[in-house]
């Protein structure tokens, strides 16, 4: 069974991000709120942690995942950054957006795609998500906690709070609780190793975005 860490939502307690962040140090991993989905999650530097993460999700090998940075600058150490894709996250950050940049060598090979050599980065504009990345020091994997089953259904979306936690009781070591019910809408994803930046998927906030992006059109 999962540890419960009920933390709360603007001002999380400092000693709580604590207990939290030792654990993630040690490998754990856990189901966490987010600005936009709950999320599955692990220091992006334990690797087995992020291993467990990629079978919890049947996600292969040459899937990236996406990480949480605190802030814009921190983005830059783990990404390649051109001045107009500065200039246009600097609008979008913090928020619900994931941006596809070329990775530094700081990013793990488990983490990005191999062929591309790409990573997903988020900075949430969320109090919890900020206590731990900044007690921590590392980014935070986030991988929506919407898991497929065997027949390619999706069970836990759109699950209430209490029954996702029950879902995932078994599949993760901590639960972290702000008490409040998640959103449903995944981030905006916006490809910036292109000349001109592209929203590759229409999540919360596209339309924002799209005053700097061009939405892809299927």
């Amino acid at each position: 069974m999962a540890t419960i860490y009920t933390v709360h939502p603007d001002n999380p307690q400092p000693r709580l991000i604590k207990q939290i962040v030792d654990a993630l140090k040690d490998g754990a991993v856990m189901l966490y709120p987010t600005d936009t989905v709950y999320a599955i999650g692990c220091d992006l530097n334990a690797k087995s942690a992020v291993e467990r993460v990629r079978r919890l999700k049947q996600l292969a090998n040459d899937k990236p995942l996406t990480f949480l940075c605190p802030s814009l600058s921190n983005i830059a150490q783990y990404a390649v950054v051109s001045d107009k894709a500065y200039r246009i996250m600097k609008h979008l950050i913090p928020g619900s957006y994931t941006f596809v940049l070329p990775a530094t060598k700081l990013v793990p090979r488990i983490v990005m795609n191999p062929k591309r050599k790409t990573s997903g980065i988020r900075v949430p504009d969320h109090s919890v998500c900020q206590a731990l990345l900044q007690e921590l020091g590392n980014p935070i994997i986030s991988t929506s906690a919407y898991l497929i089953d065997e027949e390619g259904e999706m069970p836990t979306m759109g699950l209430e709070r209490v029954k996702l936690f029950d879902h995932l009781d078994n599949m993760v070591d901590i639960i972290v609780d702000e008490e409040s019910e998640s959103g449903f809408q995944v981030s905006t994803i916006i490809d910036m190793t292109t000349e001109e930046p592209v929203i590759v998927r229409k999540g919360q906030g596209w339309e924002e975005a799209s005053a700097w992006a061009t939405p892809v059109t299927n």
